[in-house]
């Protein structure tokens, strides 16, 4: 197995709170690492025990007699697919209410439970949060790298360290592959796509009905399908409802859960007004770039001779890979997209909790211009001194200077160490 670069933050979570929460999509490999924790370093078994409500005694048990299950379930223990059994939570808060102990329960997840109602209020100041993503580029190639913190510190890389990732052939084939481990364990395409195949329908037909008992799953996946051409493209409800022949008040049901199941994930528009940060249409994303281009039957050659297209998922695999980084990085920041009055735009924006911005535009082709810098300096001119670096991430291989504090650099220079 690669080795996940959240580890550490897990074991930090673990060490001083009762409830530890690790949420992501099937298949991103969160039992195979919390199963890693059934052992010590030096190989020998601890005292946590491991149960997973997949199985159907397990989840009988849970859901008949929610507080007579975890009496009899040894402490500290591992609660697999823990959402498929939400009446536990109320259980879980009043067994750590009697006994406060650090790492008391870890809970796993391939639902936000955290969007259910009444789970986040039980288990308020109990329980820290953490997302495990698909496989980063780091991660795929063995490395840890942590981008934000390098764009928020005071001295900038003036050389890449990644130019082998950067070429436009490589970066297209890392969009079209993905993260989830067992997709890219296949190296045949044909059997890839099976794999995503299954995925999602296993998602519709269990996890979703599962959640919402839709019986229109043709809906759901003609959406996905949908999602997955116009990955990195403005949120419009309207237009998608007319484009798929749907209700908006269906729609409206049915994007939620896409977000509860982690297939996709929106960028809320920036404004120094918080207030207008809830007004302005956010930027919709796959949450795997793979996926993405299996929904929308997207290869390297497609991606080729439709730049557009091409484009459009390029900028969502940054904005997933800098999503992914934030769930570990050193330098906390949350992300956006920006728009101008004026119409200048830069595709993903950084806001650390001081206040500080840095700022991405990403770029398909092997030079940068003037042009494509515009956005950046909208950005920096408006912000003064909380503008800390912007970057346009491209396929070359040299980092340029394009202005005060703004660089041209190679997106291989994302993924190193």
């Amino acid at each position: 197995m690669k080795k996940r670069t959240i580890v550490i933050r897990l074991l930090e979570a673990l060490s001083d709170t009762p409830v530890v929460f690790l949420r992501g999509a099937r298949q991103t490999g969160k039992t195979t690492l919390v199963r890693q924790l059934l052992e010590d370093p030096s190989g020998v078994e601890n005292s946590r025990r491991y149960i997973s409500l997949d199985s159907a005694t397990a989840l009988a048990g849970a859901l008949e007699d929610p507080t007579g299950f975890l009496r009899g379930l040894k402490k500290p223990v591992i609660i697999d697919e823990a959402q498929r059994a939400s009446v536990l939570m109320l259980a879980i808060k009043e067994d750590v209410d009697r006994e406060r102990r650090a790492g008391r329960y870890l809970l796993t997840g391939s639902a936000n439970m955290l969007a259910l109602p009444g789970i986040a209020d039980s288990l308020a100041g109990r329980m820290e949060v953490l997302t495990l993503t698909p496989l980063s580029q780091g991660e795929i190639a063995g490395v840890r790298e942590d981008f934000i913190a390098t764009l928020f510190q005071k001295d900038f890389p003036s050389k890449d360290t990644g130019a082998a990732a950067s070429k436009k052939g490589a970066i297209l084939k890392a969009v079209t592959l993905g993260g989830y481990p067992e997709a890219l364990s296949r190296s045949d395409p044909n059997r890839r796509a099976a794999w995503f195949d299954s995925y999602i329908t296993t998602l519709v037909e269990r996890d979703i009905r599962d959640i919402a008992h839709i019986q229109d799953v043709s809906g759901l996946i003609r959406l996905l399908r949908l999602l997955g051409a116009r990955s990195g493209s403005l949120y419009n409800q309207a237009e998608l409802s007319r484009s798929l022949g749907m209700p908006a008040s269906t729609l409206g049901r049915y994007i939620p859960l896409l977000e509860v199941l982690f297939l996709i994930h929106f960028l809320p528009a920036w404004s120094s007004n918080l207030g207008k940060r809830l007004v302005k249409s956010p930027k919709i994303h796959v949450c795997d770039s793979g996926l993405a281009c299996h929904l929308c039957g997207a290869g390297v050659e497609r991606l080729t001779d439709d730049p557009v297209l091409a484009g459009r998922l390029l900028e969502s695999f940054v904005a997933g890979e800098l999503l992914k980084q934030s769930t570990w990085t050193e330098h906390p920041v949350t992300l956006y997209h920006y728009r101008s009055q004026s119409g200048e735009e830069v595709d993903v924006l950084l806001e650390d909790r001081a206040g500080r911005v840095a700022a991405v535009e990403v770029k398909l082709a092997a030079g940068v211009a003037w042009r494509d810098v515009k956005g950046l300096t909208s950005l920096r001119d408006a912000l003064g001194d909380r503008f800390i670096r912007g970057v346009v991430v491209y396929t070359g291989e040299e980092v340029v200077p394009m202005g005060d504090r703004i660089y041209a650099l190679p997106v291989g220079m994302m993924f190193g160490e």
